[in-house]
């Protein structure tokens, strides 16, 4: 296996604008080790999105490649690729994107349903999450009945459901209060030590940073600096 999750190389991401090339992200270089807790950050409009979006492989990268778990990613397409994210790859986001019509359970049962897992293992598997995750009594109460804090934790059990090994991070805290904010920075710090997953987080918060192992500044689409924390 290797010995880093995350690898990034020389990526660029080059957007045409009429007759002018937008370069969002330019020349950007970093490694991650497997279990990290990482950030990136950087002001809007940096390009750590469209990093962040490369990193899922939602987008592809114009230059340069990534490699997650030593795999090359801009050499997988179609069903290929929608499969590697599917088992590999967990997202959070600010707006949690739960599915209102359906309980913390069912959401969290979603990823399965995708890949074809059997509704008695789906159920046992996302029962076993949210219980773990201090929501075994809140199984069958909808994201309208639930705290902020508590669909947060919904939807980084839906991430983790399928066993990722890098879950990215948008803003995860954005939405919530400091209470619950720090929260879900805590289970970040449990899933990275215990289920030895990347986590790879964007954040405006330097109270957060301060808890990670790595963060990565990037600044109109370069990358900054890199700060080893821990």
């Amino acid at each position: 296996m290797p010995d880093y999750s995350v690898k990034v190389t020389n990526v660029s991401k080059i957007f045409q604008a009429g007759d002018t090339q937008v370069r969002a992200v330019d020349g950007v270089s970093f490694a991650l080790k497997k279990g990290e807790f990482d950030a990136i950050v950087g002001p809007s409009g940096s390009g750590k999105s469209t990093l962040m979006n490369m990193l899922g492989t939602i987008d592809r990268p114009t230059k340069g490649e990534i490699y997650i778990d030593g795999i090359a990613t801009s050499e997988m397409k179609g069903d290929m690729l929608a499969e590697f994210r599917n088992r590999q790859l967990g997202f959070v986001f600010q707006a949690f994107n739960l599915i209102n019509g359906l309980d913390a359970e069912k959401n969290v049962e979603l990823p399965l349903m995708v890949i074809g897992v059997p509704s008695e293992e789906r159920k046992r598997r996302a029962d076993a999450l949210l219980t773990q995750l201090g929501l075994g009594h809140r199984l069958h109460l909808t994201p309208n009945k639930l705290s902020g804090g508590e669909q947060q934790r919904v939807a980084i059990a839906r991430a983790l459901v399928n066993n990722p090994s890098l879950l990215l991070a948008d803003e995860p805290t954005g939405n919530l209060d400091t209470k619950s904010g720090d929260e879900v920075v805590r289970l970040f710090r449990k899933i990275c030590n215990e289920r030895k997953v990347t986590v790879v987080m964007i954040t405006h918060n330097p109270d957060i940073t301060r808890t990670c192992d790595r963060v990565i500044y990037i600044k109109d689409g370069k990358m900054e600096k890199e700060e080893v924390v821990k």
